[in-house]
């Protein structure tokens, strides 16, 4: 399963709750008049993007003056940006004067841009790339993953592509006699020895939450499928339902037994990222967005070379698929379809084709699109990632990547009780089902 973003730790991947009369002017005003500009196309590359992202706008400013220097002189790049908590605002503002700009970060969540395609606002990118004969311009788990979020469609652009799991210090593992786990009961026994070695087994934020939170969407994908958590979203399962509340059960297990160490509810994302980095513990379950922190050689102590990556351990008898990571494509960008025209075509064209390896080249970023070339001297750790992203067929979501955003906090702030035990299982599985009936 495939489970971010320039610097994730502060992201929540929370669904956009649009209000009424937001939505009412999103719909309503798009559809108006005063429109023909945006219907016409644009003499620029106009783009809307977080100011938060750089590295986005940097590769897209690189490549208008290398790989599309001829697209750019057709149709030239324009950045305009705004900070990410003023993004879906900007976007519901934008939309209902008609303004939209041609290239434009999709928002914080699915809902917002489910919302705008409905009012025609989005491209299908699955029919653009077809009809240049590009079908397989995005990578497959990148196109699994956007189409678990946006309804079985691609419309948006997979610019980075975040895959998770556990990593792990091969020397602590050596030292100690243990093989990499690669089920559920092996990850359990691989924890004890690191305990009895005095290691903290686990690195995880309780601070923030959804460190812990992956884990236990990570069990249920693997013990009842994929499809676990859209069951879910659809009403035909429960978090109270006995195989839901077993997940949560065997996530408060690593806790009642220490895995976590001491006071994980008050560890932020830093520290535990510091806390495996230092050699301090033997196991981080994260995304490859971590990658930037593993190779700044300052911070990783341990050394790139040490670090292995794992998908999510099976769970025995379970429906999980093999090789299961959670991902997400970071904050993803769509077109405007009503400003699509020959040169946003041509501009498209030119970014699924060189992006891969551009940003894989000058920035050691992942992303969800196809490479045209070889990169050398890419970090070994990076290399491997990237080959795992390359190999991937088939990705899940994470715990609350379709729950409302009154859920999602009440699952995030209650986690480290859950790993604490301050909170039961069946307790923590009620708080967050009540709110998901309340949405």
């Amino acid at each position: 399963m495939v489970s971010v973003v320039s610097r994730p730790k502060a992201r929540v991947f929370a669904p956009v709750v649009v209000s009424a009369g937001a939505l009412a002017l999103l719909l309503t005003g798009c559809g108006a008049g005063g429109g023909g500009n945006s219907a016409q196309g644009s003499k620029e590359f106009s783009y809307l993007t977080n100011v938060e992202n750089t590295t986005i706008r940097g590769e897209l400013e690189t490549l208008s003056k290398e790989q599309c220097k001829a697209e750019n002189d057709a149709a030239p790049l324009k950045v305009e940006t705004v900070p990410q908590t003023g993004l879906d605002q900007k976007l519901q503002l934008l939309a209902g004067q008609n303004a939209l700009p041609v290239q434009f970060a999709a928002g914080n969540a699915p809902a917002l841009t489910q919302d705008l395609e409905k009012s025609g606002n989005i491209l299908d990118f699955e029919k653009a790339f077809a009809d240049m004969g590009m079908t397989d311009a995005v990578l497959p788990g990148a196109v699994s993953t956007i189409k678990a979020l946006y309804g079985g469609k691609l419309n948006v652009l997979p610019y980075q592509y975040n895959v998770e799991g556990v990593w792990y210090n091969k020397k602590l593992f050596a030292d100690n006699n243990i093989t990499a786990p690669k089920t559920w009961d092996e990850f359990a026994e691989a924890s004890e020895k690191l305990k009895a070695a005095g290691v903290t087994p686990l690195s995880a934020s309780g601070e923030q939450g959804w460190p812990l939170t992956r884990l236990l969407s990570g069990y249920l994908f693997s013990d009842l499928g994929p499809d676990a958590m859209k069951k879910v979203a659809d009403g035909e399962a429960k978090l109270t339902d006995p195989e839901y509340v077993k997940a949560a059960e065997a996530i408060a297990d690593l806790g009642a037994k220490g895995y976590f160490g001491q006071g994980v509810g008050s560890i932020d994302y830093d520290t535990a990222a510091n806390q495996f980095m230092s050699g301090k513990a033997g196991m981080f379950y994260m995304g490859s967005w971590i990658l930037s922190n593993f190779n700044d050689k300052e911070a990783n102590k341990i050394g790139e070379e040490n670090i292995g990556f794992l998908p999510f351990p099976k769970v025995s008898g379970g429906e999980g698929i093999d090789n299961q990571y959670a991902a997400n494509v970071g904050l993803p960008m769509t077109f405007n379809a009503k400003k699509y025209d020959d040169k946003a075509s041509a501009w498209l064209k030119c970014i699924a084709t060189n992006y891969g390896s551009s940003a894989l080249k000058n920035a050691n970023s992942i992303s969800g699109f196809k490479q045209n070339a070889p990169v050398e001297n890419v970090p070994p750790l990076v290399k491997s990632t990237q080959e795992t992203v390359n190999n991937t067929t088939e990705s899940v979501l994470w715990f609350e990547a379709l729950f409302s955003t009154k859920a999602t906090t009440t699952s995030q702030t209650n986690a480290a009780g859950l790993v604490s035990g301050s909170i039961t299982p069946q307790k923590f599985m009620e708080l967050v089902q009540n709110d998901l009936n309340a949405k």
